[in-house]
């Protein structure tokens, strides 16, 4: 019988997602192709350090224990590599003990086309074109961003952290915004839609799937007195009242609750998250991004209107 992906919550993750490439990539753009290849054949037994994904990733594969025999989480490596090259990157996931065994070597091709055949929820990537490409295929991508930030190994718990406009939601509130600039404009507009749901934005299968997870937890906890949930999700967001409204009916349309939000109004977002700790935050506009991103891991989501200019 065929392993079937439709019910877990699937990544597909390339190897600069997972682990710090920084010497293999500097090898491969100042040496070549074949240099590139005899340093991953000397270096295969030497493990990869671990990049921005890899204390997200740890943590959500832990949540496998919730049930071992039909685990609700997949995480499959879709690498540029070839199979001989990425084997480096396989070594480098067993030796880390990362409970992951599907990978697909595709020799310098993009990813994006196995996107929806793995049912893939969200594809996380350092690599900003590859990013793109499935975003304007309206796949859900995210590019991860350098960050010198630790994993801290005895901390259990996994913090994920969203913005919404463009993010979780489409970028319909968004637009109003970055047509007019008027935050009373904005206002109206949603005080206006206020029980309209959003329309889900390209992460928001992802979060859903999430969601369903930490209900499996809960239903852990209450059957056991022992077990602490691990997820912790919140929404950081730009936006303030009267706009909070609509955010909150959206998740209640959507059948979600998360445990945390701020609606910051204009303040910087780095003050707040440096206290979340989220191992991983996901934004769409980069000026958000670039101040997180040097204290913790951050996914860049080129979604949407406040995009288009960057393209």
């Amino acid at each position: 019988m065929p392993y079937d992906l439709k019910n877990r919550l699937v990544i597909g993750l390339a190897s600069s997602a997972l682990f710090d490439l920084t010497d293999s990539d500097y090898v491969f753009r100042t040496e070549g192709e074949e240099a590139y290849r005899d340093f991953q054949r000397a270096n295969q037994s030497v493990p990869l350090k671990h990049g921005v994904a890899f204390p997200f990733i740890r943590r959500l594969l832990s949540l496998n224990e919730l049930d071992p025999k039909n685990p609700p989480v997949e995480v499959i490596l879709l690498s540029r590599n070839d199979p001989d090259t990425g084997l480096r990157v396989m070594k480098s996931i067993q030796h880390h003990g990362l409970p992951m065994t599907r990978a697909v070597f595709l020799q310098g091709r993009a990813p994006l086309d196995y996107i929806p055949a793995l049912d893939i929820s969200l594809f996380l990537s350092a690599n900003e074109l590859d990013v793109k490409q499935a975003m304007l295929a309206s796949y859900p991508a995210g590019q991860v961003l350098s960050t010198a930030s630790p994993d801290n190994v005895t901390d259990s718990e996994l913090r994920i952290a969203f913005d919404f406009d463009g993010v979780i939601a489409d970028d319909e509130a968004e637009a109003v915004y970055q047509e007019t600039k008027d935050l009373a404009d904005f206002h109206d507009h949603e005080k206006e839609r206020i029980n309209i749901p959003h329309p889900p934005g390209l992460l928001a299968e992802f979060l859903k799937k999430i969601s369903h997870i930490q209900k499996m937890e809960q239903e852990r906890a209450n059957t056991d007195a022992r077990y602490r949930p691990k997820l912790r999700v919140s929404i950081v967001t730009a936006r303030n009242a009267p706009s909070h409204e609509r955010v909150i009916n959206t998740m209640r349309a959507w059948e979600i609750t998360v445990n945390e939000a701020f609606f910051l109004g204009g303040i910087e977002k780095k003050a707040v998250l440096q206290v979340l700790k989220p191992h991983i935050f996901f934004d769409d506009q980069r000026l958000h991004l670039d101040p997180v991103a040097s204290v913790l891991p951050s996914v860049h989501i080129p979604f949407g209107v406040a995009n288009r200019s960057r393209s």
